[in-house]
């Protein structure tokens, strides 16, 4: 389809949204205030991993001011107190497909449940259909800001939406529509300061909390047990994360130190083609591809250095999870990873997109023990401050607090 056609659509389809904003804001019931008792909160997103999940529900359903957390989701999230998942219809599913079923069970849930907050994780478009749904049931809108500024840069040709990654290249126009509906949610989750900061200087003056995620440190924590892997990649294995670049870095590692082993613990759609690349650099004898874990926390601890090569984030959870196991981070200078990732001191933040600076960081770490070892003290330290209770305590007072 020509870019002319899609910017169009897009551009008809958010004037047309806006304007149902505005109609709603106007004619429709205010937004709750924080109430006694605890709130009534409605999610919907897109979910690849329980762990992931876990990290951002749970502190959420521990607070003392959540009195239940309802989730819209196709995925099969594991019990957490107080949270209430909801599954779209088989038949439904079958009928319109899991995105589109997911969307219209979490339209029907808000209107039949009324819940005082309605939220959605990513911008296009959980976000989008939260903030509409609140403003029709006098709710607050809450939009969890997971890909940091890539969710509306350029019209959000990088967020990783069919739709909007037509556009190719980017939409100065859709960008300032996409930033102005981020301003009309009663409430901004991001994942780390540098979106707040990036969302700030674009005039959004909602209010705006960092909220990484919380994670038990009880079960994250290092070994001293030999490590099997000198690098570990964590995550889907899509576009965005770059795995290509963790591959031709762990070619020039080898080209070293031949004997270097990496693991990568994650899927998706690119993994064979990842595979076949691996053979073709040469490198199979030193990547181990073993697919979706449960267990995350025992590759961790069976490795030396976690790198992260992707072309945006926001705070990841597996850099976080990895580093309260003590590994030094490598990780490209992107999104809020600095917020975690302090330079010479538990790690690097590498600022070129190519695989010779990471080699180099890890050939460094790699061969200096004590460097090494220093890293992977600071790294834990630096790490616990998002532990679970402590991110139980942040959802409390952002609950309570009026926006």
């Amino acid at each position: 389809m020509p870019r002319f056609v899609v910017l169009a659509f897009i551009q008809t389809f958010m004037a047309c949204y806006r304007a149902a904003l505005a109609l709603l804001r106007a004619l429709g019931p205010r937004p709750k205030s924080p109430r006694a008792g605890g709130q009534e909160i409605l999610l919907t997103g897109a979910f690849y991993s329980n762990n992931w999940i876990a990290s951002h529900l749970t502190p959420l359903a521990m607070s003392r001011e959540c009195a239940r957390l309802r989730v819209v989701s196709t995925f099969p999230i594991q019990p957490i107190d107080k949270l209430e998942l909801i599954v779209p219809p088989s038949w439904l599913r079958r009928l319109a497909g899991d995105t589109v079923a997911r969307l219209l069970t979490f339209f029907c849930v808000g209107l039949r449940t009324r819940p005082d907050i309605v939220g959605g994780f990513h911008l296009l478009l959980n976000g989008l259909l939260a903030q509409l749904l609140a403003r029709m049931v006098g709710a607050r809108a809450m939009y969890f800001c997971v890909g940091g500024p890539a969710e509306v840069l350029g019209g959000g040709i990088d967020s990783e939406n069919r739709l909007f990654e037509r556009l190719r290249t980017p939409s100065q126009s859709v960008e300032r529509q996409l930033v102005k509906t981020v301003a009309g949610f009663d409430l901004i989750v991001t994942m780390g300061t540098r979106a707040k900061t990036f969302f700030e200087s674009r005039g959004v003056r909602s209010k705006i909390c960092v909220v990484s995620g919380g994670l038990d440190a009880s079960r994250y924590f290092p070994t001293s047990a030999a490590a099997a892997f000198d690098m570990v990649f964590v995550g889907r294995l899509a576009p965005i994360k770059r795995v290509d670049l963790f591959l031709q870095c762990t070619k020039l590692v080898a080209s070293r130190l031949p004997h270097v082993k990496a693991v990568v613990v994650g899927d998706g759609k690119l993994r064979q083609s990842l595979e076949q690349m691996a053979q073709t650099l040469g490198i199979a004898s030193n990547v181990t591809f073993v697919g979706q874990q449960a267990n995350i926390e025992d590759w961790l601890r069976r490795s030396r250095l976690f790198l992260l090569t992707s072309d945006s984030e926001g705070l990841s959870l597996a850099l976080i999870e990895a580093m309260l196991c003590g590994l030094p981070a490598i990780v490209s200078d992107v999104g809020d990873l600095g917020d975690l990732v302090e330079q010479g001191a538990n790690g690097y933040l590498v600022g070129e997109r190519s695989a010779e600076p990471f080699a180099a960081r890890v050939s460094e770490l790699l061969e200096n023990p004590a460097r090494y070892s220093a890293f992977a003290q600071a790294a834990r330290s630096a790490a616990e401050r998002y532990e679970l209770n402590a991110c139980a305590v942040l959802w409390g007072r952002i609950l309570v607090t009026p926006t």
